[in-house]
């Protein structure tokens, strides 16, 4: 049985990086990724804002959020960010948000932007866009193979302590 959240509606993915936040989002039936927009990480939350306020313009079912790891599946100091910044988005959007594994998103994304005849310096302001959409890609992508929802569901009740 296919989960409920992915049969229809929006969803969000998000590429979290150090000074960017990639956001891509899907079609209504789930089935293509396309890239959203590129949100300036900030210190006073307005990142976070940004996120919720595109989670509820575009009514996102859900949101998934790359959960970076090293390539042997260690978790780093970005995984830590990363989970973070999806406990903080789980707790202020009221929707389901989930982590998926994005090993190599940034690194497709790249291959991608370069394929196309882009620079890597003409391209840094929608490389963390097009990794977003690799992300969401590869989870509605999986999810239509499985029949079940990709990553784990964040719960919000576990916000880390703010750094």
């Amino acid at each position: 049985m296919v989960h409920d959240a992915f049969r229809s509606g929006v969803r969000l993915g998000i590429d979290v990086g150090k000074a960017r936040i990639g956001v891509a989002r899907s079609d209504l039936h789930g089935m293509l990724a396309t890239p959203l927009e590129t949100v300036r990480r900030a210190a006073d939350g307005s990142d976070l804002a940004r996120v919720v306020e595109l989670a509820v313009e575009y009514d996102a079912a859900e949101i998934l959020v790359g959960l970076p790891l090293a390539l042997s599946g260690r978790e780093t100091a970005s995984t830590d960010d990363a989970r973070g910044f999806a406990a903080r988005v789980a707790g202020a959007v009221g929707r389901p948000v989930r982590l998926v594994d994005e090993r190599l998103s940034t690194v497709s994304a790249n291959s991608v932007l370069r394929t196309s005849g882009r620079s890597q310096k003409s391209s840094r302001m929608i490389v963390d866009q097009i990794a977003a959409v690799v992300i969401l890609q590869q989870a509605l992508d999986t999810e239509r193979s499985t029949g079940r929802p990709p990553g784990s569901l964040v719960d919000a009740e576990e916000l880390p302590p703010t750094p």
